[in-house]
């Protein structure tokens, strides 16, 4: 999937996963209660970005990102600095 932003820098172009909308036990949730997820699969990234590389899935900082809606696609910005992990 490509993106029609660019990021600069050391950020992080990603698109963030769907929450779960069904419990274990099956019971579906509003979208209200759902948490925002805090995994996203990385897109696109800055030049300056060392550790992270395109479709890789990242955990960052919940209240460190910018959120970006470009047509009917939303993503999320994500400095280097604020991804905690990847996922395998």
């Amino acid at each position: 999937m490509t993106t029609p932003l660019h990021p600069l820098g050391d950020n992080i172009i990603a698109k963030t996963e769907e929450a779960d909308k069904k419990t274990a036990s099956g019971l579906y949730l509003p979208d209200k209660a759902t948490e925002k997820p805090k995994i996203a699969k990385v897109l696109a990234i800055g030049k300056d970005v060392k550790q992270v590389k395109i479709n890789d899935r990242i955990v960052y900082k919940s209240y460190s990102t910018t959120d970006v809606k470009v047509g009917s696609e939303e993503y999320v910005v994500v400095k280097e600095e604020d991804v905690l992990a990847t996922v395998k």
